[in-house]
């Protein structure tokens, strides 16, 4: 399968995930994750492939998690309703995402990339 890059334009940690990406010669489809944010259904799969917490997937410092009070709000949430949640809006998500449909990155750490991305 080929790659995913889920990325915000603006965000320069996934510039240079996907700067990373094109240097080493890997294709992918790069998709703009407020204009098109991974549904439900594809984060679940993500969030399973990843064997991460599902916080893991929140970007924890954005001002919209700030603004909804997600600190306090998700300990009493559901898997379920953090997975609805984070589908509604990209700016919830760590960025960048990158997935094969079997593995999974998020954020973006150069050594981390090469062990999981590397040729």
């Amino acid at each position: 399968m080929a790659m995913t890059y889920y990325g915000y334009p603006k965000c320069g940690t996934c510039r240079k995930a996907k700067k990373w990406l094109e240097n080493n010669g890997l294709e992918f489809e790069d998709v703009h994750i407020v204009e098109n944010p991974p549904t439900k259904e594809e984060l679940q799969q993500m969030i399973s492939n990843s064997g991460l917490d599902i916080k893991k997937f929140f970007n924890v410092s954005g001002m919209k998690y700030r603004e909804l009070n997600l600190k306090d709000k998700l300990p009493g949430m559901t898997d379920d309703e953090k997975v609805a949640l984070l589908a509604t809006d990209g700016m919830l998500m760590k960025r960048p995402l990158v997935t094969d449909g079997s593995k999974v990155t998020v954020g973006f750490k150069e050594d981390q990339f090469e062990e999981v991305w590397g040729a």
